[in-house]
This record gives C-alpha cells, structure tokens and sequence, in this order.
C-alpha cells in the first residue's frame, strides 16, 4: 500500500451538526445510516436531544455535501410491547426488492439492546418489522441480497458492553428468525482493532468478493479509539473472510474527531458508490459531528489484500 490515505477527508467537514437541526432540538448529531436514491442523498442521523434520548432524523442533499435536515424526527412506528425502545440509534439503510430494510440498535435502559428492523419505500412513512435478534446484539447490516435463498446479516453479540467482542454472520428467511450463526471475523492481537470489532456500511459487492467497512476499537490510557478498516469475504459464502487489511483505513485526528460526547472516535453505518466509482461515507465523529470522507473503491479492494511490512509475524 503506498503512503497516500485511501480515504480523503472533506474540506468542509464536519458537514453537519446539531446547529443545523432546526428548532435548536439538538446536542449532538452522528452516526447516520445513508444512501443515494435517484439524485438524493438521504441520510437518518443519531440525533442526541436535549433530553438525552436519541432519537433518528433524516436530512437530505442534491450534491451529497450540503444536508438539510427535516422539520421533525421520523415517525416511528410504535414498538414492540415485548421490546419497549427509549432509544434508537446507529441504523443501517439496505435495499431489497424495492423496499429499504433498515436495521438499528433498539435499546431499553431497563430490558438491553437489540437488533430491530424497519422498512420504508419513500422515506416519508415507516412501518415495523421485527425485533430481529436477542438481548445484547447491535450493529446489524443486512447485505443487499439474499445467500441461498436466505436474508444474511452481520452482526455484534456481546456480553458486558466493556469487553471485547466480535463480528458474527446470521442468516434468516423471514426478517424474523435468525440462526445458522457463525463467528465471522475477531480482534487482532497488537493491532488497531484489538479489543471490538462491528460491521459498519452495508457490504459492497465486487469482483474480488463482499467489500466491508468496519470499525474496530483499541484500549488506551485514557481511553478507547475508534478507527475504520476494510476486509473481503467470500462471494458465494460471507461465512468466509479471504483478506483482511493490517491498516486502519481512517482514524480521528482532528478536533472535531478527537473530543465531543465521546472522544476519539470515527464511525459509519454507511457506504454509497458513486458511477465513478468513487465510495462516500459519512461518518460520526467523536459522537458530536459527521463528517464525509472519499475513497476510490479499487484502493479498498486493493487494500484488503495488502500486509503492512513493519507488523511482526511470529
């Protein structure tokens, strides 16, 4: 890999934040799923209220730089009297046969967190599917087709939300019911993703394989960074990782990236190709912010491939 960072950072970053949602309702926007439909770019942003709770938003752009929010959150569809939400966050925007599946963390202060799934086909109205996983689980992506037959999802169980914890691959033939899971990928030992891992856009397919961004997690002495890396799995079976990139791809440098809600953290739920090719994310800077960062989508695939020379393999 040379020296020149894959991913390049938007002059005017960050592109949106809590100033820009209207009746000043905000302290902190971040973490937006996104996607392109016709020349729109929508994203549905974590938006922290003045209250605290967080609630989801959708703001909207022609040129994928300047975003304007709507007057008001999304109307969300009434929870599950079995899983009571007081809190929604992280979502993940995939298309499927002409609906978009949207997968979030849906959390109880009292109950935990786990995966829901609600869909919409004009980003106007949303309707609720499932509560789609069991007690501690979140960052579920759902890939933007069916394997064999069947709905197929990354996902992050865990335990204690303090301890390391990895990226599973479920599979399901109703949006429902989940099974067939299979640990899919874990943390390095010495590396920059040593403690957690989770998927983070929606997978993109390529010649090469499933393209992933994640994010992966380091402990330091003050604190956790939050960094994002790349990795290819099998087409035929995303059970199966092929490559896996040593380097972290984009990291938090900047004010704005290093000190907010939480410090030290870049984070997406998001990845849309352009027709050159180019890949967009627009991601949560130390939960505070979002920023927008480009990449050419060869390099990524490239880079999956790619050993850093100055690792130690013993």
């Amino acid at each position: 890999m040379s020296d020149q960072r894959l991913f390049r950072k938007h002059p005017k970053n960050p592109i949106l934040t809590a100033e820009d949602i209207p009746d000043n309702a905000a302290m902190y926007v971040f973490n937006p799923g996104a996607i392109k439909v016709k020349d729109e770019y929508i994203m549905i942003l974590d938006v922290a209220t003045l209250a605290q709770p967080i609630v989801l938003w959708i703001a909207r752009s022609k040129d994928g730089v300047n975003f304007t929010p709507d007057p008001k959150p999304i109307s969300w569809p009434k929870p599950d009297p079995l899983h009571p939400e007081d809190c929604v966050y992280d979502p993940r925007i995939t298309l499927i046969d002409g609906e978009y599946l949207i997968t979030y963390a849906s959390s109880n202060a009292e109950i935990g967190v786990r995966i829901g799934v609600i869909k919409t086909v004009d980003f106007e109205t949303f309707e609720r599917v499932s509560i789609a996983s069991e007690l501690g689980n979140r960052n579920g992506v759902l890939f933007p087709e069916k394997i064999n037959g069947l709905y197929c999802r990354l996902d992050r169980p865990f335990g204690n939300p303090r301890d390391p914890s990895n990226i599973w691959v479920s599979f399901s033939p109703d949006l429902v019911f989940w099974g067939k899971s299979k640990l899919l990928m874990t943390n390095r030992t010495a590396h920059w993703d040593n403690h957690k891992i989770g998927a983070g856009a929606v997978p993109i397919k390529t010649d090469k394989g499933w393209l992933i961004i994640y994010h992966g997690t380091t402990t330091t002495g003050s604190g956790i960074i939050y960094r994002l890396g790349v990795a290819m799995l099998d087409l035929e079976d995303p059970t199966r990782v092929i490559a896996r990139c040593d380097d972290a791809l984009l990291w938090p440098e900047h004010p704005y990236e290093l000190t907010g809600r939480v410090d030290n953290v870049v984070f997406t739920c998001n990845a849309i190709i352009e027709p050159d090719e180019t890949v967009k994310i627009y991601y949560g800077a130390a939960d505070t912010c979002i920023g927008l960062a480009e990449a050419n989508l060869s390099d990524l695939i490239e880079a999956c491939f790619t050993q850093n020379p100055f690792i130690l393999r013993l």
